[in-house]
């Protein structure tokens, strides 16, 4: 069992004046108020924040995140109150572990909104301080490596949220050691059979390759001893999460992941990683394209190494990773291995561009009120993969992989953005739709009166462009709107000779905006001409039954939504309208269970989609209207499910036998074969709601052969 005097040796060794006392007397308090608390494992709930401060510790953080890691769960789990530890331990420390309790304390019913008002959390915390992230990210490595005592649903539930959140944040902090064992452990818990099938080959594998390894190693070794380079050169192998990605991702087979074994050479100095390069391309050719120098240009998490592929012995590739020992520190613990503390402040030490990523999420969740959309602009920050461009003055620009012109414009100025009408792209004219390459010099050319079209929502990538570009095409939407809602109001009131200003000023009128819960007339105007409401409540307040003509024209788009077929599906309820034609996005198809939104579309009536959709973040809010499944529906919904499984005979029937046996009808299914021997089942199934979907999913997973099942799209 891990002793205090394991984590205070090691305070010390990396920071040998650190105030230790302040870790005792935080152990002391922790073992207190924790007394006889105990684990799902049944051992005392001590365990766990001796370990979280231990790991925090062995990132060399400083005394005061290492109390805090003692002390974590104190508030949340304890009589302990925030007050009492500030008196105790200091405002630091209390700081500290309120940051991290209000992380924890987020509860709400829509599992979505409540991941997304945690992550929220999260990112508002790190901007504030760095370490209570670093206190959260050893919570979560400690209860991953316990998770087994956990139940099965339970275990998925935390490292599905693992995956999308606390990986992609470790890795952003460069914390690469960290984010492979979190991966690890939760390809375990996601995809067991892949796991353990995994496991074995790689560890076949790694015995068969030993000889390889020790030669080249040894080869390298006497190279760089010949030519004066003082370097320590290791083989080691792709963590297992890495490598099921890679397969996924690619579409291969274990035998085709050539870098599976992958060799480290650390120097001394910078001037060494070069000379060390030379000599790798001296001994072997190397492989063209896959070249990358991190050290002149490094990553976002400030990672710096220089990356090179090699046809080594036997003509086989290999990868080759040459970075200096610091830089390898860097790599390994992020920015725990370079992070200064002064007068209660954090500033890394060399520079804050690392969070640069952190600053922009701050500014754009400023201005977003729906938390899944703030969940997913977050997702499309914490996995970029980096292509660096310039600006014609040499400046370097780093943008996700995929991205365009329109993005670059937009990360020099959102004006910039905005006014964009063309782009240069190495000297050429090139469409905004290209997706740009690392070295390329981008020219924006602009033009004061333009303004963004709807058409680059398909065509940005960054959560930045995609969120300036929004709020343009709402702010013109509201003005159309706004216009469109006046003329239908002043027309109406016209033919009862009633006057515009007038009635705004009136009873009636303030009545009509608390019922149709609009704060000013301008709000009512416009959700008038988006077609939300009627003007026909406020007419039956001003003008007398006898003279009123029931039949009053509407607003263009009441009209036009009127047009078609006046029916809904049993399924759907639209707030506030009846009557109304509904369909359900073919891009998500959702079906009872799923969080639903619905959107006036012109024409076309209201288009329900699952609020995970990614044609929500792409729809106009301000046409959002609120929908619900209507209780008790025995309605069938079609549904998409894409499977991958190992071709082989007798497959497809056992997994179409599968979904009969769930009380499933398969309406259209199709397969495909790659060359790796791996089938893809396309089916489109019909289920009763989302329980019954759920169901089906395990069941087809069940299936010896399959290696995963998901969702469709489109």
């Amino acid at each position: 069992m891990l002793r205090l005097m394991d984590i205070v040796d090691r305070v010390q060794a990396t920071r040998p004046t650190a105030n230790v006392d302040l870790v005792q007397r935080a152990y002391v308090f922790t073992a207190k108020v924790h007394h006889g608390q105990v684990r799902m494992s049944g051992e005392p709930y001590l365990i766990h924040p001796l370990n979280v401060a231990f790991l925090l510790a062995e990132w060399n953080l400083d005394e005061e995140t290492v109390a805090t890691g003692l002390l974590h769960d104190t508030v949340e789990d304890t009589v302990a109150t925030t007050e009492e530890i500030r008196d105790l331990f200091g405002e630091s420390v209390a700081h500290l572990v309120d940051g991290v309790t209000k992380i924890s304390r987020v509860t709400l019913s829509d599992v979505a909104a409540q991941k997304a008002e945690s992550l929220r959390k999260m990112i508002l915390a790190m901007g504030k301080d760095l370490r209570v992230i670093l206190v959260k990210l050893a919570d979560r490595l400690h209860n991953l490596r316990t998770l087994h005592h956990l139940p099965p649903d339970k275990q998925k539930a935390i490292a599905r949220e693992t995956v999308e959140i606390y990986a992609p944040i470790a890795a952003r902090l460069g914390m690469s050691r960290v984010r492979m064992e979190l991966e690890d452990r939760c390809f375990e818990v996601l995809h067991p059979e892949q796991f353990l099938e995994l496991s074995r080959k790689a560890d076949e594998r790694r015995r068969n390759r030993e000889a390889h390894v020790r030669s080249v190693v040894t080869l390298l070794e006497g190279k760089c001893r010949d030519a004066g380079i003082d370097a320590v050169i290791t083989g080691r192998s792709k963590h297992l999460a890495g490598i099921y990605q890679k397969i996924t991702r690619q579409g291969i087979d274990f035998d085709h992941v050539y870098d599976f074994i992958g060799f480290r050479i650390m120097t001394k100095t910078l001037r060494e990683c070069y000379e060390a390069l030379g000599i790798v391309h001296n001994l072997w050719k190397p492989v063209p394209g896959r070249f990358k120098d991190y050290i002149a240009m490094p990553k976002a998490n400030l990672y710096q190494s220089l990356h090179t592929t090699v046809f080594g012995p036997n003509a086989e590739m290999m990868e080759i990773q040459i970075r200096t020992e610091e830089m390898h520190a860097l790599a390994e613990n992020g920015v725990a291995a370079h992070w200064k503390y002064k007068e209660g402040r954090q500033t890394a030490d060399k520079g804050d561009q690392m969070f640069l990523w952190l600053r922009q999420i701050l500014e754009l969740q400023q201005d977003m009120k729906d938390p899944r959309e703030f969940l997913n602009t977050v997702k499309v920050e914490l996995f970029p993969e980096e292509v660096y461009v310039f600006t014609p003055r040499g400046d370097v620009k780093e943008l996700p992989r995929g991205a365009t012109p329109i993005d670059f414009a937009y990360a020099i100025h959102t004006e910039v953005g905005n006014q964009c009408v063309g782009a240069k792209v190495n000297g050429r004219m090139v469409p905004l739709k290209v997706p740009l390459k690392n070295g390329d010099v981008i020219e924006i050319i602009t033009q004061p009166a333009h303004k963004p079209s709807r058409d680059w929502l398909k065509v940005a990538k960054t959560s930045r462009a995609l969120n300036k570009i929004r709020a343009v095409l709402r702010e013109e939407q509201q003005e159309q709107s706004l216009a469109l809602g006046r003329q239908i109001l002043e027309k109406e009131l016209r033919k009862y000779s009633l006057n515009l200003n007038k009635v705004l000023k009136g009873q009636e009128f303030s009545e009509i905006l608390q019922e149709s819960r609009c704060k000013t007339a301008e709000d009512y105007m416009m959700t008038l001409g988006y077609g939300k409401v009627s003007v026909m409540p406020l007419l039956r307040r001003l003008v007398p039954p006898e003279q009123l003509q029931e039949k009053v024209k509407e607003s263009r788009l009441s009209s036009l939504i009127r047009k078609v077929v006046m029916r809904k599906p049993s399924s759907v309820v639209v707030k506030g309208m009846d009557g109304i034609f509904i369909r359900l996005g073919n891009c998500c198809h959702p079906v009872p269970g799923d969080p639903i939104v619905g959107f006036i579309t012109r024409g076309r009536g209201v288009t329900i989609h699952s609020k995970e959709c990614p044609k929500v973040l792409e729809s106009d809010p301000e046409r959002a209207i609120e929908v619900s499944w209507e209780e008790g529906t025995k309605t069938v919904h079609p549904v998409k499910l894409r499977v991958v499984c190992s071709d082989k005979p007798g497959l497809l029937a056992d997994i179409s036998r599968s979904i009969t046996a769930s009380d499933v009808d398969i309406r259209r299914a199709s397969v495909l074969t790659t060359r790796d021997k791996r089938a893809i089942c396309n089916f489109e199934v019909s289920v009763n709601d989302a329980d019954h979907l759920a169901s089906l999913i395990k069941s087809i997973e069940k299936v010896r052969g399959v290696q995963s099942v998901e969702r469709g799209k489109g």
